[in-house]
């Protein structure tokens, strides 16, 4: 890569850090193209359009790197896992504790959702639940698991993963969240 390439690189992911700080903090309506240049101290929107055509285009790029983050961040617990019922517990753990230590791009990607964003947000979700629907049908052939429909258990996972953000907010310890999560899901899941 070279010199000017890693500048481009470095730029966009500046805007793209005050742009997740920006909606963390402020909100959708106040994170304006104005306000990440005056907060990332850019001279001109054009460092910004250069890369990002609108803002639809930006928070979609928010969106990739919020999933991208959280990837990264859960992948060593993820192929430390053993087994599907070890693999479905580390899956818990690691997404409640990426939500409880990231409340910044939780609440950034919060925000994206709640002002008409689904779209950038609905290939990410529909990635996740097909990636659990994967692991539960391998623990269904392997024993793992009981019968069930695995689309169904996995989007119900997913979605009592995306509900605890608001419970970590008030102060629901982590790890208690977690806990609960596995045996929850554990006992759903378990074969005879």
């Amino acid at each position: 890569m070279t010199t000017r390439q890693a500048a481009t690189a470095a730029r966009k992911e500046q805007i793209i850090r005050t742009a997740i700080a920006l909606l963390a903090e402020r909100g959708h309506q106040a994170t304006t193209f104005e306000a990440i240049c005056q907060v990332a101290g850019l001279s001109s929107k054009r460092l910004i359009t250069y890369h990002f055509s609108s803002k639809d285009a930006l928070f979609a790029a928010v969106a990739d790197q919020v999933v991208a983050d959280a990837e990264s961040y859960m992948r060593p617990a993820l192929d430390a896992a053993t087994g599907a019922r070890e693999l479905l517990a580390a899956v818990i753990r690691a997404n409640v504790a990426f939500i409880a230590g990231h409340s910044s791009q939780v609440r950034a990607l919060q925000q994206i959702l709640l002002n008409g964003g689904l779209g950038d947000w609905e290939r990410h979700h529909i990635d996740s639940v097909s990636r659990l629907a994967d692991l539960f049908g391998h623990g269904q052939r392997t024993g793992a698991f009981r019968p069930f429909d695995p689309q169904i258990m996995a989007s119900a996972l997913r979605a009592s993963i995306d509900s605890v953000a608001p419970l970590l907010s008030a102060g629901l310890d982590p790890d208690r969240c977690a806990d609960e999560l596995v045996v929850l899901f554990d006992l759903s899941t378990r074969s005879a």
